[in-house]
């Protein structure tokens, strides 16, 4: 029987819907050994001994784990693929699967949770309660303001509803854009350039890609509004954080809001914890306890339909490629 390793540790042991239709299916569940993290490769590799798929969390799946395993799936419990090789996911034959459409609701709360965070001086006002210190300092007020959305895919559509409900004007900037989406949503579609010079906040929700990596720079960010307040909850590989920092620091930014770092957890010595004007989280943007089941659930069935014979749609495969002529 075919064994297919969960790797979420939130998904560790629960009788969830995914291991229902995984074990349905006729393939056998298993867990890493004492919860252990697989984000060493060695260690991945280690635990993909007799495997066959996995529900993927954010494990580096590079050449050498690929080449090295007998991986015939890899479906990722999130929408995000960039831990994956793709380059090598195809040439070894395995198949790449998403779950799109279960995630974009709670990535675009924790953008909003954050942007309402730093616009009111949180955690800052918070801890200055605790000790005693009673300060009433005015903040500039967030509806009015102009939040520009780098991506408008299904998280950026999700968030600019949900901006213009709180009063924020929406801009973006896509080249991919649902034109007649940001029509309807009278979203103004701008460039990046113009997206930088008009936003009063830039908000970033496009993947990681060799086009998009570091793409928040000293550059791009010195045409950013002085003042201006930036907001990631897409992938810390977008960001220059040294160069974040410097503009945090100088108060060029007013503030950021952050729940991606480049490498994750960050380090203890990371510029950007001594500064007063950052707001962190620990990769939360998309996971909330709907979004943990729905993603895990569409991650389980598409592991059991390949496993089935049938080829998962609604844009779950990655490397479409496959298709023709692939087996288990």
């Amino acid at each position: 029987m075919p064994r297919v390793l969960i790797t979420p540790h939130l998904l560790y042991e629960l009788d969830l819907p995914c291991r229902r239709a995984i074990e349905e299916a006729g393939l056998e569940v298993v867990y890493p050994p004492n919860a252990m993290s697989l984000m060493d490769p060695t260690d991945l590799l280690k635990n993909l001994d007799g495997v066959a798929a996995v529900l993927a969390g954010m494990e580096p799946f590079n050449p050498e784990v690929l080449a090295k395993s007998n991986l015939r799936v890899i479906a990722r419990a999130g929408v995000g693929y960039d831990a994956v090789d793709m380059a090598a996911a195809s040439k070894q034959g395995v198949v790449v699967t998403i779950t799109p459409g279960t995630n974009e609701i709670s990535v675009a709360e924790q953008a909003l949770s954050l942007l309402f965070g730093v616009m009111r001086g949180q955690p800052g006002r918070d801890q200055e309660v605790r000790s005693g210190v009673w300060k009433r300092v005015p903040l500039p007020r967030l509806s009015g303001k102009t939040i520009g959305l780098v991506g408008l895919g299904r998280i950026g559509r999700a968030m600019a509803t949900r901006c213009q409900g709180i009063g924020l004007k929406v801009i973006a900037s896509d080249p991919l854009a649902d034109a007649a989406f940001a029509a309807k949503h009278d979203i103004r579609l701008v460039t990046l350039d113009e997206l930088y010079a008009e936003a009063d906040i830039v908000s970033l929700h496009t993947p990681a890609t060799p086009e998009t990596v570091r793409m928040i720079n000293a550059k791009s960010l010195a045409k950013m509004k002085p003042g201006a307040v930036f907001i990631n909850t897409a992938r810390g590989s977008l960001v220059d954080e040294t160069a974040l920092a410097d503009a945090l620091r100088s108060r060029h930014l007013m503030a950021a809001g952050l729940d991606v770092f480049d490498v994750e957890p960050l380090p203890l010595d990371s510029p950007l914890l001594a500064l007063d004007n950052v707001l962190l989280a620990p990769h939360m943007g998309g996971l909330d306890e709907e979004s943990l089941e729905a993603m895990a659930t569409m991650a389980g069935r598409s592991i059991a339909e390949l496993y089935r014979g049938e080829w998962p749609g609604n844009g779950r495969v990655v490397n479409e490629e496959l298709r023709a002529g692939w087996k288990w």
